[in-house]
C-alpha cells in the first residue's frame, strides 16, 4: 500500500482525489474506489452530494453482502441450494402453502420455535427445509446442515476420542440447525447410544431457544423403536413438539412422479423411432 499523501496547506483537486483513494485502500473497500473512479471519469451532474456518496458506497455494500451470504452458505454445509419459489405447491396440493411461506420469513427463528417435517421419501421435506435454511443464510444467520446419520456418526466418534463436548458445539451453537433424513439410513441404528447423543444436541438447543428443523422419514410414534430408547425418544420429542410447527406431508412422491415422466418420455421416443423405421420411403421420380 502506498504511503499516505502529504496534506498541503493549499490542496488541488488532484491532491484531494489522491487522499480519497488512499482512504479507500486503507479501509480495504476496492469496490467503492472502483465506483469512485468511474464517477470521476463520467460525472453525473444531477446527483446531490448524498446521492453521489451513495453511488460510491452502494457497489461496495452489495459486494460485501454477497460475500457474506456466500460465506454463510459455505459454512452451513448445505448440499443443495433449494428455494421455496422452485417448490411445486400444486403437486403437493394438501400442503399448507401459506404456513410454509410464513416459515420462509424466518419469524420462527426469532421466536425460538422449531420446524418438524415428516412424510414419505420424495414428498419434498428436505426441499422445504433446505430452502428455509438457505433463506436464513441470506439473512446472515448462522446455519448448520447435517443428516442425522452423519451427526450421530460424528458424535459417536468424538465420544471414543474424548472430544464430545467440543464436537457437540458444532450443532448446539448455530442459530438454526437442520437435521435431515431421520430414519432414512440404517447406519444410525448401529450406534448404541443414539438417543443419548441426540439429547446432547437437542436439549441444550431447547434450553437456549435455538431453532431446529428436523425432517423425518418415520412417524413420531416410531422414534422410540428407531432410537432404541422409548424414554429417551419421549424426552426428545416432548421438547421438540412443545414449541414447534409440525408439518406432515401426506402427498405423492415427486421423485416417483419424475421417474414415471421419464419412463413415459422414453416410451414415446421409442415409439416414434419405430414408426419412422416402418414408414416407406417416397418413390423417386
Amino acid at each position: 500500500m502506498p504511503n499516505q499523501p502529504t496534506k498541503r496547506k493549499t490542496e488541488t483537486p488532484d491532491d484531494v482525489v489522491a487522499r480519497i483513494r488512499f482512504a479507500f485502500d486503507t479501509l480495504r473497500i476496492p469496490k467503492a474506489r472502483q465506483r469512485f473512479d468511474e464517477i470521476l471519469a463520467a460525472p453525473k451532474q444531477d446527483l446531490t452530494r448524498i446521492e453521489w456518496l451513495h453511488e460510491i458506497l452502494d457497489l461496495q455494500v452489495r459486494s460485501r453482502i454477497e460475500s457474506r451470504i456466500e460465506r454463510r452458505i459455505r459454512e452451513s454445509k448445505l448440499p443443495e441450494r433449494k428455494t421455496l419459489a422452485a417448490f411445486d405447491f400444486d403437486f403437493q396440493s394438501k400442503l399448507d402453502k401459506d404456513l410454509v411461506l410464513e416459515l420462509g420469513t424466518l419469524a420462527f427463528l426469532d421466536q425460538g420455535r422449531n420446524l418438524l417435517l415428516a412424510g414419505w421419501s420424495g414428498t419434498g421435506k428436505s426441499h422445504i427445509a433446505m430452502a428455509i435454511a438457505l433463506s436464513a443464510c441470506a439473512a446472515n444467520r448462522r446455519v448448520r446442515y447435517t443428516t442425522n446419520a452423519d451427526m450421530l456418526t460424528t458424535l459417536n466418534a468424538s465420544l471414543a476420542a474424548d472430544t464430545l463436548p467440543k464436537t457437540v458445539k458444532r450443532y448446539t451453537l448455530p442459530e438454526l440447525l437442520l437435521i435431515d433424513e431421520v430414519g432414512l439410513e440404517q447406519v444410525e441404528r448401529r450406534i448404541a447410544n443414539r438417543a443419548g447423543l441426540m439429547q446432547k444436541v437437542l436439549i441444550p438447543r431447547h434450553n437456549e431457544r435455538r431453532s431446529t428443523i428436523i425432517t423425518s422419514n418415520i412417524p413420531w410414534k416410531e422414534w422410540g423403536d428407531y432410537l432404541g430408547d422409548q424414554l429417551g425418544a419421549a424426552a426428545i420429542l416432548d421438547r421438540l413438539i412443545h414449541h414447534s410447527h409440525v408439518i406432515v406431508i401426506e402427498g405423492p412422491s415427486w421423485r416417483e412422479h419424475e421417474h414415471k415422466q421419464d419412463v413415459e418420455t422414453a416410451r414415446r421416443r421409442s415409439g416414434r423411432r419405430k414408426r419412422a423405421k416402418k414408414k416407406p420411403a417416397k418413390d423417386e421420380t
